[in-house]
């Protein structure tokens, strides 16, 4: 019985998704995949239409990164098998030679959300230019000097979820952006709701195909749906 729920957005990443999708299945068989797809074109889809194990829905329009997460994990949610479910990326940043351990790590702590951190002890990040470094620095700083949760990594898309865990997603995330923002807003409801939160390290490697979705405007809106967190958090919490 499949028991594990792994959520993929994608936005024109037909050049990685059939090797990506291959990949996971060989190394976690007991696995379910979700794939998100927000492309214009059906490219994804027709790479996709002949694995029974990939579940696939297409959007047709750059609705963003977190709405699509938290889409997957809506359709997940309605497998009752599923008890652990993923999130990471699919240009091959996140590694699914990491699956395996880190799902009996989540398991064997009884986890609610595990974060594959880029900045512990142990990770490291290959290949990014020297803006993308500085800008993840800056926005994991100012994250951190706003939202004041212990976490290393607010802004990395691999991560593991309860069950509990991901119906709270679901029921109350997406409200302050669609894109990148959801990933500290998530953070930020698992730790005002007291869900046991950890981090392992991960080794990190920019994409080799395709072309990444961060832009400027994306980065403004991100800075911007930040403070808003900040306020939302400071209303919420009187402090």
């Amino acid at each position: 019985m499949n028991n594990i729920g792994i959520i993929i957005p994608t936005y024109n990443e037909e050049k990685n998704i059939a090797k990506l999708v291959e990949s996971i299945k060989s190394f976690v068989p007991n696995s379910e995949i979700f794939v998100v797809d927000d492309s214009i074109n059906d490219l994804t889809k027709r790479i996709l239409e002949n694995k029974s194990f990939v579940h696939f829905f297409h959007r047709g329009q750059k609705l963003g990164r977190g709405t699509a997460v938290i889409f997957g994990l809506n359709e997940a949610l309605k497998k009752k098998s599923i008890d652990t479910f993923i999130e990471m990326d699919a240009d091959f940043s996140h590694n699914p030679n990491e699956l395996k351990e880190k799902i009996e790590y989540f398991k064997k702590n009884e986890i609610d959300m595990l974060i594959a951190s880029r900045y512990t002890k142990n990770s490291k990040i290959m290949n990014w230019s020297i803006f993308r470094r500085i800008f993840s620095l800056l926005s994991n700083f100012l994250a951190r000097l706003l939202l004041k949760i212990p976490c290393t990594d607010y802004t990395n898309g691999f991560r593991f979820y309860s069950k509990r865990a991901a119906k709270k997603v679901v029921n109350e995330c997406g409200k302050i952006g669609g894109g990148f923002i959801v990933l500290s807003e998530i953070l930020v409801v698992m730790h005002s709701n007291n869900f046991k939160i950890d981090e392992l390290s991960t080794i990190f490697v920019n994409r080799k195909r395709g072309e990444s979705s961060v832009s400027l405007k994306l980065i403004i809106s991100s800075l911007l749906g930040l403070i808003k967190l900040y306020f939302l958090k400071k209303n919420k919490h009187g402090k």
